[in-house]
């Protein structure tokens, strides 16, 4: 009887799980795609800076398709758009502490050139920092709230000298002369003490504490680590820092300014990435690089105790912002699947207001996907983290093609944050896995170093092993898979189509270095306090290193690409430049393979005008199903290659 019992169970539960594999099957036949033009239609939005009275919230938005100003009710409301450009792209920097007037920062269409603006109460919006070729960046607001701190390469383009600004006569005050290429990375309510950065490689760096009384310069870190600057204490007593020293993650240090004695704020397993005091000195921001995605702690500072934040389910709080009188908190939430929303939090009422609905209304959110963390043994049994998506379609029955994802960088992570592209691609049926190769950030300094003057070469293996790892599971089609990436992973892109010219069987290169040499003499001045950095981890382009450099150039072997490739490039970019986008497409359409080329005049490094990114995004998919998906055939059965040439027009 009992084994009657147990084979019936059994038969039961296979029963069971027949029925949910065919309910997975029919849920894989019905998932709806989306349009470029409804996937773009989610609103992003960013800042947050809060209103001298707490009535409103200064944000910026691309609902218009561009990014603008608006302001909205801190309760929720209505938009009110302070800046209706169809050009250039402006962002909000700051209302101002006792006032309506606001800082609001443009570049010239991806140019970096940033400038300062003044949006005065009359609507009038005046350039704070006119000189033409010259960088700026706001730092922050003085203690007394009559001036503002920024930042300026105006007296030497290489540097970037400290200024106070007075905004009764808006006149500028040079505070801080850098000439020696140190980073400005903070200041003290009291302007006494101001931390100084000098870069010694991409992950360690030395840091100063400059006295403006004594003209001295304390060192503050004993060994060569990684340290970060990140806040002064209310009362200028104390100067907190982050560093690796004697660690693989970087944890929170506090250094007494008066007796310059060291001791450990806080210590978490993975990085702590920043620490921020909140205006009145109550509360401690923390943010942690928990895997790939971010944990934040509010800690009372009186009584070291953690706040308790709103409860957002499966959605994560990503970013937070404090009023000035620390009464009101914004947050912005969201999920690798989900876009991420401002909310608000009353600490007096316990009161909670959404502000934001960014994700199109057209969208159901069950058909977008929730990506998960793997990780799989690379060449030499390193083992390599990676965010995947896997849409909903997928099955053994239904296997799909996939996308190798190469960061940025070097030395950057893919998070699990929401991505427009990403989801579009997802939802037509690509299973993206997003690789993060030896040599991204966020696990641990041993694993940042591991690509150092190994380019194209380790980390490309890394993408090699994920493809492998792609072609192992059960719902990938292993005999259609591609690789894309921007900037650095364009070049990984790049990289594997010469070096390695038949594991991949597509290419999609957005705006990715071609020719190392070039790049690396050509990088913007105002780069200079990291360019002895940059040579290090990369190498020399002026030493024996560029024998190195012309190896590992993909330029320098278009002849060895035998697969489908498309680029996508911004002519304004100042980090690569147009021209590395040129040459590789001219050098690849030579071996007869299919090219397409994506240019767009009025774009720097990265896409930010929707009309743009519906363009490429589009552009990149329709490339997919042509030469991976291999949705059109020849009357013979056999793809067709012929060569289709995407420039659009200059916008």
């Amino acid at each position: 009887m009992k084994h009657f019992i147990l084979v019936f169970t059994i038969l039961l539960l296979i029963s069971c799980k027949d029925k949910k594999e065919m309910k997975k099957e029919e849920a894989a036949v019905t998932v709806e795609e989306y349009t470029i033009e409804q996937f773009m239609d989610n609103e992003a939005v960013s800042g947050g800076s809060f209103s001298y009275d707490n009535s409103k919230l200064l944000i910026s938005s691309n609902r218009s398709g561009i990014y603008n100003v608006y302001t909205v009710p801190t309760t929720g409301g209505e938009y009110i758009p302070i800046t209706a450009s169809d050009s250039t792209s402006y962002f909000a920097e700051s209302f101002f502490p006792n006032d309506d007037r606001m800082l609001l920062s443009a570049d010239g269409n991806g140019d970096e050139i940033d400038h300062i603006y003044l949006r005065d109460t009359t609507g009038t919006i005046i350039d704070l920092t006119p000189e033409k070729t010259a960088k700026s960046q706001f730092y922050s607001w003085a203690e007394d709230d009559k001036s503002f701190y920024y930042g300026s390469n105006k007296r030497d383009p290489k540097y970037f000298d400290v200024y106070k600004m007075d905004i009764t006569d808006f006149k500028s005050k040079l505070i801080y002369q850098n000439d020696d290429g140190m980073n400005f990375s903070g200041i003290s309510n009291d302007e006494n003490y101001i931390a100084l950065v000098q870069s010694l490689n991409t992950n360690d760096s030395d840091l100063y504490i400059y006295n403006q009384q004594t003209k001295e310069k304390t060192k503050v870190n004993d060994n060569q680590s990684g340290n970060s600057a990140q806040a002064f204490s209310k009362d200028n007593s104390a100067f907190y820092y982050t560093t690796d020293d004697g660690e693989e993650f970087a944890y929170l240090m506090e250094f007494d300014l008066n007796t310059k004695e060291k001791s450990t704020v806080l210590k978490k397993s993975w990085d702590i990435m920043g620490a921020s005091f909140t205006d009145q000195g109550n509360y401690m921001v923390v943010y942690v690089n928990e895997d790939g995605k971010n944990a934040i702690e509010v800690i009372d500072v009186a009584s070291k105790k953690v706040v308790t934040l709103p409860d957002f389910g499966d959605q994560s709080i990503t970013s937070v912002g404090f009023s000035d009188d620390e009464k009101w908190m914004r947050m912005y939430v969201g999920g690798s699947n989900s876009p991420s929303d401002l909310y608000t939090y009353n600490f007096e009422t316990k009161e909670q207001y959404k502000i934001t609905n960014v994700l199109n209304s057209e969208i159901n959110p069950e058909d977008l996907v929730s990506a998960s963390v793997v990780r799989f043994k690379s060449f030499d049994g390193t083992m390599i983290p990676a965010i995947y998506y896997l849409p909903h379609q997928a099955s053994e029955k239904n296997k799909v093609p996939a996308m190798v994802w190469v960061h940025g960088g070097p030395g950057g992570q893919t998070r699990q944050n929401f991505s427009s592209m990403l989801q579009y691609l997802v939802n037509h049926g690509y299973a993206v896995l997003a690789v993060n190769n030896r040599g991204s950030s966020g696990y641990g300094k041993t694993f940042y170093k591991m690509d150092d003057l190994n380019h194209g070469e380790k980390d490309l293996q890394d993408c090699v092993e994920g493809k492998n790892w792609l072609a192992t599971q059960s719902e990938i089609d292993g005999d259609k898979i591609g690789i894309i990436g921007g900037s650095y992973g364009g070049y990984m892109t790049m990289a594997a189509l010469t070096f390695a010219p038949e594991e991949f069987d597509v290419g999609v290169n957005i705006f990715g270095v071609t020719n190392w040499m070039r790049t690396l003499k050509s990088i913007p001045p105002y780069w200079e306090s990291m360019r002895k950095s940059l040579y290090l981890e990369l190498g020399d382009p002026y030493s024996a290193d560029s024998v190195r450099l012309k190896r590992i150039s993909p330029l320098f072997h278009t002849d060895k690409v035998t697969k489908p490739l498309i680029v996508l490039q911004g002519s304004q970019d100042p980090r690569v430049l147009q021209v590395e986008s040129d040459e590789i497409v001219e050098g690849v359409r030579k071996n007869g393979v299919p090219v397409e080329y994506v240019l767009f005049e009025d774009e720097g490094h990265g896409f930010i005008k929707k009309e743009n990114q519906i363009e490429a995004y589009s552009k990149v998919l329709e490339f997919l199903d042509k030469y991976l998906k291999k949705e059109d055939q020849a009357i013979d059965g056999e793809t067709q290659s012929t060569e289709i040439k995407a420039e659009p027009e200059t916008k």
